[in-house]
């Protein structure tokens, strides 16, 4: 019998739950769980307080381009029947602005990209060439302190 993690069950519900709600069919041949396995693990989930369940980024995305054109009765009445609160709906409209504005500030260039690949490359070359000259000077010294303590040892004699 096949154990799966709560990772992997919490993904494989979200799709079976609102506002996603794929058909078991469909998600049971993606996964290769059981038809039976999935209907028992959405009914787990809908047992549990809809405040601990857990809400996918592509659901919460969904949910804010769903709610965006409502007006503040029926965008209330939604999150009552989705389990949301209006303020977490904020939440959730307010990250993914954020996660959208200035995108150019976040993404480096291609030729930023090839910039910084020739520079690690010369940094990770430049990092082997001294970790090879550390390593022969504590060889060097290494055999300087036997070679004294050989040569030390027999003018004792």
């Amino acid at each position: 019998m096949a154990r799966y993690g709560q990772v992997f069950k919490n993904k494989v519900v979200a799709k079976l739950l609102p506002p996603n709600t794929a058909s078991l069919e469909e998600i049971s041949r993606e996964v290769g769980v059981s038809i039976d396995t999935l209907e028992r693990w959405r009914a787990e989930s809908l047992t549990m307080p809809a405040r601990e369940r857990a809400w996918s980024a592509g659901a919460r995305l969904n949910a804010v381009i769903t709610t965006a054109a409502m007006d503040e009765s029926s965008c209330s009445a939604w999150c009552r029947e989705n389990g949301v609160y209006p303020q977490e709906l904020d939440a959730w409209r307010a990250s993914a602005t954020q996660a959208l504005a200035e995108p150019q500030e976040q993404r480096a260039s291609p030729k930023e990209t090839a910039a910084d690949r020739k520079r690690i490359k010369e940094l990770e070359r430049e990092l082997r060439r001294k970790e090879k000259a550390l390593a022969e000077t504590a060889a060097l010294l290494v055999l300087s302190k036997k070679l004294e303590a050989i040569f030390h040892k027999g003018e004792d004699e």
